[in-house]
């Protein structure tokens, strides 16, 4: 074969693919949820849909009932009793622990007293023992909690009992139903947050929950009330009202309970969870802020990503495509060689390189998913009981407690989250900068920019998630410390990396629920630049035959196009004035345009003068009206795409959080216009620049207290909105449905 037919040719273009492995993931873990009716733990089958349903919704999660699973646990128990009766030193059974196993007692129940009672060591304060929410105590007021989030619980409660059913560990029936008793009565062991290096397990996180089904009563439980509130008992008290009868740990159950990696692998479960979300919705925010920023869809198109096939890359540029479908201010269809005439001939980096940078976050994501979701239906304890039928029967000593598998995907998860927000940071900077953001105006104010600096404070603020998400995104498995006696000399400290990974998913939601406020924005001004559009060459042509119409039918061809194109041409540049003085100033330096294609007939009229107070007047004028009526009747998604729309209308409408007028929306301000004008001295605003129609322009449409509480809130108070609503997963599920509907994620 011929070197050129080996490997290939240019003339074909390259062909992408259309797959969605993450998206699709993504969405059958969305479809999984809506449809969970209950969660079987049978140590197989357990998802990340399972965990979520259980740890966030409090589905209800059920011991499978299968004779054959029931049998092969009791078995367990049966083996590793016969191998006491014979004899064998068995770790943690008969010996001691970590770097005490040089220890042997035939004390078997009292040993596994002695591990729950050197592993209960954890710093709770008072408060977390004795009621729900932030601890504070007399003196302090700086005191957080210093307990697992209660969702974090549950998912460990669940997990565990899973890996317990898979028969390895030796852990009777009776201890693992008491566990799954306190889950399905909402009854979470208060854990400790922090203590657990995550090898040999999280050993002193879960010795709490031994220690509940104990009926320790210095452990303590939040029980759930029928009010939803949540109140506090120890733990002996907690197992009364359950109408549980306290659990004596017999040979080996203490340790079988405790030395595992649930803990790691719940926290790591609803992080990763969270973080695919976020992967999703930053590739469809980089679709509205290509739009917003009158960007090009040329960005993501196919042949581009086929040329390198980094399957995220791919796939990031087809949702994005996909997400611009419909789009009239960047259609997916345009000429990819018609490039730009003014300004950069391409957008810049933060679209333009959207799929090659979000791609590979994509790719890590979907393995450390892999890597959670083996866990879930994984043996993490030490010895592990092998019941062979072909037999013999093993106690294998080993350490699959060992946490790193989950450090990995965590720290995966870590880096992926600081890149999503490092990309929504320099997208909303270039959006709020009238430098970079293609014309619309200085911190996308709606009004007058002199006095006005509407997202000026968002900026500042993504700079600050922006850098504290870069500092928690440093991978924690280098900074491993000896521990135990020197036996644990490396630990994975996955439950640290699991915890900072949450924190990173609140970052990252901070930032994407900003940015998405400022996109909105963004997009409203972009919208009424082209509706001002739209009106523009008409204004033009009546000025210009009212000032020059004795002159103007030898110069008709072409005259209103250029002369439009002169004044809007610098149109984008000022911006940053005021109204008045930006049609004025792009009046004044059209006039060139004006003399050189009217020639010597300008000298003898007097029209120049007229044309430049006229025009001026004239384009002021048209520019405050449309800005009135969009007040009134937002045009945005007449232009925007339906996957844009989707998120759109969830912010405006759903969520009801307005379009910003500027300063006249700053709830002190708007307080006083609505008691009247007494109250501020004044009778308008000057929003349209000019005192033209100021009052009508800005009058208050509706019944006073309805626009009191949908204006009269502050711009971090709406974006706190937002932040919820993402949290809460609703614009998730709208995305979702889209997709689904839509046969995006197939």
């Amino acid at each position: 074969m011929a070197e050129s037919e080996a490997m290939g040719t240019n003339k074909k273009a390259p062909q992408s693919t259309m797959a969605t492995p993450h998206a699709s993931a993504t969405y059958a873990e969305w479809v999984a949820l809506q449809n969970q009716l209950g969660v079987l733990v049978n140590g197989r089958d357990l998802t990340l849909a399972d965990v979520v349903a259980v740890s966030l919704n409090k589905t209800e999660a059920r011991l499978t009932q299968d004779p054959e699973d029931l049998k092969l646990v009791s078995d367990s128990v049966a083996f590793l009793e016969s191998e006491i009766e014979a004899g064998r030193i068995i770790y943690g059974v008969n010996t001691g622990f970590g770097g005490s196993a040089d220890t042997r007692t035939q004390n078997l129940e009292r040993l596994q007293s002695c591990l729950i009672q050197h592993l209960n060591v954890g710093i709770l304060l008072k408060a977390d023992k004795t009621g729900p929410g932030l601890a504070e105590t007399p003196g302090n007021g700086l005191l957080r909690s210093h307990a697992l989030p209660a969702p974090i619980v549950r998912a460990a409660m669940l997990i565990r009992c899973n890996s317990l059913m898979r028969g390895h560990s030796g852990v009777r029936i009776p201890v693992i139903q008491s566990v799954m008793r306190l889950l399905s009565l909402d009854m979470t062991p208060v854990t400790p947050l922090r203590g657990s290096v995550s090898a040999s397990g999280d050993l002193s996180t879960l010795s709490y929950i031994a220690g509940a089904i104990e009926g320790n009563p210095d452990v303590f439980v939040r029980v759930a009330g029928k009010d939803g509130n949540a109140k506090v008992l120890p733990a002996n008290e907690a197992l009364k009202l359950a109408g549980l009868e306290p659990v004596r740990l017999q040979a080996k159950e203490g340790l079988g309970i405790t030395n595992g990696t649930s803990p790691s692998c719940a926290a790591a479960s609803l992080a990763i969870h969270q973080a695919n979300q976020l992967a999703l919705l930053t590739q469809v925010l980089t679709a509205m802020c290509t739009e917003a920023l009158k960007g090009t869809a040329n960005n993501y198109h196919p042949f581009i990503s086929a040329a390198r096939p980094h399957e995220g890359q791919a796939e990031v540029a087809s949702n994005i495509l996909h997400f611009l479908s419909g789009s009239k201010i960047c259609p997916p269809t345009s000429d990819p060689t018609n490039l730009k005439d003014t300004g950069l001939a391409q957008d810049r980096y933060a679209l333009r390189t959207a799929p090659q940078w979000l791609g590979p976050q994509l790719e890590d994501l979907r393995l450390a998913t892999r890597q959670v979701t083996a866990e879930l239906n994984s043996t993490t304890d030490n010895p592990l009981l092998e019941l062979s039928p072909e037999g013999p029967n093993r106690i294998h000593h080993g350490g699959n407690f060992q946490a790193h598998a989950i450090t990995s995907a965590m720290e995966k998860t870590l880096l992926a989250l600081q890149n999503l927000g490092r990309l929504l940071f320099a997208q909303s900077s270039e959006l709020i900068n009238h430098a970079t953001n293609k014309g619309l105006p200085p911190n996308l104010s709606f009004d007058d920019p002199s006095q006005s600096f509407t997202c000026k404070g968002f900026d500042v603020n993504m700079a600050a998630y922006a850098a504290e998400l870069g500092y928690l995104a440093k991978p924690i498995s280098s900074h491993v410390q000896i521990a135990e006696m020197a036996n644990q000399s490396v630990n994975s400290m996955a439950l640290v990396a699991a915890r900072y990974a949450l924190e990173a998913v609140e970052v990252v939601g901070l930032m994407a629920a900003t940015h998405l406020y400022v996109l909105c924005q963004a997009l409203d001004l972009r919208c009424l630049r082209i509706e001002f559009d739209n009106e523009v060459e008409k204004v033009v042509k009546g000025v210009l035959e009212e000032c020059f119409s004795t002159a103007l039918a030898d110069h008709q061809v072409g005259l209103v196009e250029k002369v439009t194109e002169a004044i809007m041409g610098r149109w984008d540049q000022l911006s940053n004035l005021d109204l008045a003085d930006r049609c004025k100033t792009a009046v004044d330096q059209s006039l060139g345009t004006v003399i050189d294609c009217l020639g010597e007939s300008v000298a003898s009229l007097k029209g120049v003068r007229d044309y430049q107070t006229g025009m001026a007047a004239a384009m002021e004028s048209c520019f405050a009206d449309i800005r009135t009526e969009f007040v009134r009747h937002q045009t945005t998604t007449d232009h925007i795409s339906p996957a844009s729309r989707v998120v759109y209308d969830f912010v405006r409408k759903e969520l009801n959080i307005p379009l910003n007028r500027g300063v006249e929306d700053h709830p002190t301000l708007l307080l006083q216009k609505l008691k009247g004008p007494k109250a501020n001295g004044t009778t308008g605003n000057g929003l349209n620049g000019h005192g033209t129609g100021a009052d009508e322009g800005n009058s208050i449409h509706g019944e006073p207290d309805e626009e009191l509480a949908k204006r009269g809130r502050i711009m971090g108070t709406l974006a706190g909105e937002i932040y919820e609503a993402l949290r809460r997963g609703e614009l998730h599920d709208r995305l979702m449905k889209f997709g689904g509907e839509k046969g995006l994620w197939n």
